[in-house]
């Protein structure tokens, strides 16, 4: 039984609310074949469109969650794809509209005549590095889809911090809700940042770096272990969490200011 019917046996008096709700309850999980279960209102009750993992499923499996899902809802962000997902995925460009990351990380599929709408707040993302930029695309991409207005900088990290004092003022006349500063190697951007502004910022600690604690531990003890205040953390290479964080703070400040 579809919602609808759920909702017109209720206005008909044929089912109590208590039954009513128990069958919406259980019409929220949808199967997808036999392979995974799509949650239709999570995106209603969470904030959160809808993000399918693609680092641990085959490019078939992907294939048919994605078409799942985009019978449902007009986009969808596909995370951490390799090339055999992509080569797949590629073959979708006919029917919907596709954007990849940098080295083809992630990619964006929606409808062709949905619009991404900004109106609920701004956000920046820094980098350090060029090599932190696909992850943070990722940030990027998810809160693009949550309605946020994005901007983001890249390759401004502690090895030349002259470059860094510029586009952080053009940030703070954005006067944007929140920042995402994503590092690697030994991750103190976001710390260097907090000591200078007074805006709410995520470190996004990223795996780049070599030899001892060269794959993101060492920028995540480093950001958790900051001594400037104001910075919270998310986990290595968690670019669709910073991204999703960052856009509920700045969705409820909008809301508070309106």
């Amino acid at each position: 039984m579809s919602r609808r019917e759920i909702l017109e046996r209720l206005v008909n008096q044929e089912i109590s609310l208590e039954e009513a709700d128990k069958a919406l309850s259980s019409v929220q999980i949808e199967e997808v074949s036999e392979i995974a279960n799509y949650d239709v209102f999570r995106e209603r009750r969470t904030g959160i469109p809808e993000v399918i993992l693609a680092e641990t499923k085959s490019p078939e499996m992907v294939i048919e969650i994605v078409e799942k899902v985009l019978s449902k809802k007009p986009i969808v962000l596909v995370s951490r794809t390799k090339n055999e997902h992509i080569e797949l995925i590629k073959n979708l460009e006919q029917e919907y509209e596709i954007e990849y990351g940098t080295n083809n990380h992630f990619c964006r599929l929606r409808h062709k005549n949905h619009i991404l709408k900004k109106h609920e707040g701004r956000i920046g993302i820094i980098t350090a590095g060029t090599s932190d930029l696909h992850i943070a695309e990722e940030a990027k991409a998810i809160a693009e889809m949550m309605g946020c207005e994005v901007y983001l900088i890249n390759d401004v990290g502690v090895a030349g911090i002259h470059r860094l004092f510029q586009p952080l003022k053009e940030l703070i006349e954005k006067d944007v809700d929140v920042l995402i500063v994503a590092a690697g190697m030994e991750g103190a951007l976001p710390t260097v940042i907090a000591g200078l502004v007074d805006i709410p910022i995520i470190g996004l600690p990223i795996s780049t770096g070599y030899g001892f604690g060269g794959k993101g531990q060492t920028a995540l003890m480093s950001m958790l272990q900051t001594c400037s205040l104001g910075v919270a953390v998310v986990n290595i290479d968690a670019g669709v969490s910073a991204g999703a964080v960052a856009a509920k703070i700045a969705s409820r400040k909008c809301k508070h200011e309106d």
